[in-house]
């Protein structure tokens, strides 16, 4: 390119660049609201039809599902049908079921909404039905801790990429690497911080999921599409991946499309899976599984398919 261009090109692209970042990443945290974020009224006919009415009336920002009572509600909490539950007796007496293990924000946000409907003066139980770990209390380190799998996963398909291997060598050496991240990742976050709890082996397997499903997709990307396949990769598991995720708050949360579109991508489907398997007893983790399986099987076919194309042009090329 002539330097001229280069220059233009340079000056150009550098905004471009900043704008892009900015909207992918602060957009979604300036427009956060809830957005038919699913919630449960249990209780009393009447009583529990005035706090149902009251929820529907800030316009979508509810799902509102209605329970026959205290421990069906629950039980949906627990298997993350919803995020919370509105319990009212006959005296009126309002209690707001939590999950801050599901998102802290969105339990703080229930919290806030029980105590404006609820009459003057009158006290407002809060039971928190699955509460986060002792040492995570507000799921900072939850959060947190998913920008170095997700970099794990960018630096692993990197590098399987800027080495050369091709077919079942990179196969080989995208499992191996992801396997021995998601034991130290679970070692870290797991044995020695306590952010997550669960199952050992449960969660270390899903930490090596999440990496391996964004180590397929840059590596894949990148035996498709070359070095630019990398960009590509970071694309989806960085700028969009990372803030529309809702990890730290939760894909209800942000402005629509990102938070449906941001469960579709590996670290979104990662963040979901791993909430459920760590706190959950993997209630809820059916989807995000089959997401995060799906870039897995998409990124080994690139690995495959362009690595037989390469070596189709290198078998032509002395023929020539």
């Amino acid at each position: 390119m002539p330097p001229a261009r280069a220059l233009v090109a340079v000056i150009a692209a550098v905004p471009l660049l900043i704008g892009l970042v900015l909207w992918a990443f602060a957009w979604p945290t300036a427009r956060s609201a809830p957005h038919e974020l699913p919630v449960g009224v249990a209780g009393a006919g009447a009583v529990t039809e005035r706090v149902a009415e009251g929820l529907a009336a800030r316009g979508d920002a509810f799902d509102v599902r209605r329970y026959a009572d205290a421990a069906d509600a629950r039980r949906a909490i627990e298997e993350r049908e919803i995020y919370g539950a509105f319990l009212v007796d006959d005296g009126g007496a309002p209690e707001v079921l939590t999950a801050t293990a599901g998102s802290g924000t969105v339990a703080q946000l229930l919290v806030e909404a029980a105590r404006q409907q609820a009459p003057d003066g009158v006290q407002v139980t809060v039971t928190d039905v699955v509460p986060a770990p002792e040492a995570d209390p507000r799921g900072a380190a939850f959060g947190a801790s998913l920008l170095p799998l997700v970099m794990a996963g960018l630096a692993t398909g990197v590098l399987i990429t800027v080495t050369g291997l091709r077919g079942g060598r990179a196969l080989v050496g995208l499992l191996g690497a992801s396997a021995l991240a998601g034991i130290t990742a679970a070692l870290l976050a797991h044995s020695w911080l306590g952010v997550l709890v669960g199952d050992w082996w449960a969660v270390a397997g899903t930490l090596g999921l999440l990496v391996l499903a964004g180590g397929a997709t840059v590596a894949g990307a990148a035996a498709l599409l070359g070095r630019g396949g990398i960009g590509v990769g970071a694309l989806l598991l960085l700028l969009l991946g990372n803030p529309w995720s809702g990890a730290t708050s939760a894909p209800e949360m942000l402005p629509a499309p990102a938070g449906v579109l941001g469960q579709w991508l590996p670290t979104g489907a990662g963040s979901s899976l791993l909430r459920s398997v760590a706190f959950f007893d993997g209630n809820g983790g059916g989807f995000p599984l089959a997401v995060l399986l799906g870039w897995v099987l998409l990124g080994a076919a690139g690995v495959l398919v362009g690595g037989r194309l390469r070596a189709a042009r290198s078998r032509e090329a002395p023929a020539r």
